[in-house]
C-alpha cells in the first residue's frame, strides 16, 4: 500500500506556519515530496493543509489506495469521525480533506509520533526556516 506522510507546523501559534508531504511507495522509497509556506496560521491548520496537499498530490497520481500518517492525533481522529470538528477555522479544511479522499477507492488515516514522521517534518522546517520573515 502507498504511504502519504504529512506534517504541519506554525512558529508561535498562530505564527509562520507551513506544511509538507512525502509519498512512499509500496517498498517504502520516496515517489514524491514537497513542502509549502502557508502564511499565519495555527499549528492545527498547518496539520489540515499539509493533508491536503498531500491528498492532491498522491490524487494526481495513479494511486487509488493510500494510508495516512500523521502526527496530529486530533485531525487523525476528526477525519476518522471519533472528534466532532468544533473550530470554524477547521471545518473548511475539513470538508476540503474529506472530499479529497473521496477520490480514492481506499483511504484510512494513522496518528504517529512525531519521530515517525522526521521525513515530512524536516521538509516543514526547512520551508519555515527559508520563509519565516514573511510571516
Amino acid at each position: 500500500m502507498v504511504s502519504l506522510y504529512t506534517d504541519g507546523g506554525a512558529r508561535g501559534n498562530p505564527g509562520p506556519a507551513a506544511c509538507a508531504f512525502v509519498i512512499k511507495d509500496e517498498k517504502g522509497e520516496v515517489v514524491q515530496s514537497g513542502g509549502e509556506f502557508i502564511g499565519e496560521a495555527t499549528n492545527n491548520v498547518a496539520e489540515y493543509k499539509g493533508l491536503i496537499l498531500g491528498l492532491t498530490k498522491a490524487h494526481g497520481s495513479v494511486i487509488k489506495v493510500l494510508t495516512c500518517f500523521l502526527d496530529s492525533e486530533l485531525v487523525v481522529k476528526q477525519l476518522t469521525g471519533e472528534y466532532r470538528v468544533k473550530d470554524t477555522h477547521l471545518k473548511d479544511l475539513f470538508a476540503h480533506a474529506k472530499l479529497l479522499v473521496e477520490k480514492f477507492e481506499f483511504v484510512e488515516f494513522k496518528a504517529i509520533p512525531r519521530s515517525k514522521n522526521k521525513e515530512a517534518d524536516k521538509i516543514l522546517n526547512g520551508v519555515l526556516d527559508k520563509n519565516s520573515h514573511l510571516g
